[in-house]
This record gives structure tokens, sequence and C-alpha cells, in this order.
């Protein structure tokens, strides 16, 4: 017994619309899905009061960058990884060489770079030697002799009668500081992923209609 099989020219060309449909909706899908997941994570970032410039290292890109395809996909990321992976999972942060973290105070004024100064880069800066002292109820210290300025920073005192001398409190030091969690990032990607099938339906029956 022989069969023979005759394709009908009609349904080959509905199948190839067919699948010609299917690349444009989940190319369309990961098109909105995409951008929509970066701009919930940078409104995040600022809602947390991070900065719009740690929010701005949020980037994305669509795959494939021009055409349709069944296989699109969208990458969402940032520039800054490091820092935004802190305040996503709170981590507990330790001293690299296994002694005190060193938390600048008010009176310690910024670094030149912009970032938290440093004891070392303090005293250079400031001409005064820091000095540590213990305290068993709370945090120790690094403290420095001089006067506070007008922004409330230690400085060299220049007055030979020692008024207005004070020993000012420059630098707490702890063994170790966790960082809060400020930020939940897979909450809004587990939205945006729960949302894809959706908008291909979406896009698929748009684009037949």
């Amino acid at each position: 017994m022989k069969l023979k099989l005759d394709i009908d020219p009609d349904i080959v060309a509905m199948m190839a619309a067919e699948v010609a449909a299917g690349e444009r909706a989940v190319t369309a899908a990961m098109r909105e899905a995409g951008p929509g997941l970066k701009t919930a994570w940078r409104l995040q970032i600022t809602g947390a009061g991070l900065g719009p410039r740690l929010a701005n290292s949020i980037r994305s890109q669509n795959f494939p960058r021009s055409g349709e395809s069944l296989e699109a996909a969208a990458l969402v990321w940032s520039k800054a990884p490091v820092i935004v992976g802190a305040h996503d999972t709170g981590p507990l942060i330790r001293s690299k060489d296994g002694f005190w973290l060193a938390i600048p105070l008010p009176a310690a004024g910024k670094s030149l770079r912009g970032s938290r100064i440093t004891p070392g880069e303090w005293e250079r800066r400031r001409g005064l030697r820091l000095r540590f002292v213990y305290r068993r109820t709370g945090p120790s210290l690094l403290v420095a002799e001089g006067r506070l300025n007008t922004k409330g920073q230690a400085v060299v005192s220049r007055s030979k009668t020692g008024r207005g001398k004070v020993t000012a409190p420059i630098f707490l030091l702890v063994p170790q500081v966790k960082l809060p969690k400020r930020l939940d990032l897979a909450r809004d990607a587990d939205r945006t992923l729960n949302s894809v099938p959706g908008l291909i339906v979406a896009n698929w029956v748009e684009g037949r209609l």
C-alpha cells in the first residue's frame, strides 16, 4: 500500500505566516519587558534615596538588535554591579585585614575623590595625628587634638594659648557593619518575567487583527 501526501500551498503559507506572527509577538514582548524592567529598577533605586547617578547605571539591551525572532531576549544589568548588589543583598562588611572599619564622623570632612575619607588621607591633609581611644561600652574612636572650623571639621590649632583647642572624634572604629537591604530587584524581575506570556499573547493577537 502506498500513501501519497500532498501539501496544500495555502497551508504552507498559513504556517509561515503564523511563524512570522510569533516572531513579531515574541520580539515585541521582549522589547517591552526589557526597558520596563530597567525603568522599574531605576525607580526603585531613586526611591531608596540612592540617587539618579546609580539609577542610571541600570542599562538594557534587546536581542536580536534588529529583526525578529522566536528566541528574542532582553538583558538588564548595572554598570555598578558591586554597589547595586550590596544594597540589594544587605551584606555584612568586615575589614579586609581583620582589624577595624573606620567610619568617618562629620569632623572628618570628605575625601578629595568624593568618597569616604580614610584615616591615612585625613592625617596627610590635616597635618594632625590621630589617637586611638578604646571604649568598652561602645565603638572605639580615632580622635585628634585641634580646633573645629566653621564647617565643624577638625583642623590644626594656631592658638599659642590653647584657646578653642578640642579633642575631636574623627572616626568610629567598628569590627564589622551590616549594610541595610534597601533594594528588592528580584521582586521587579519576577513581575516582569511573569508578564512575558501575556505580552506575547497580546502582541500576537494585535498583529493578526
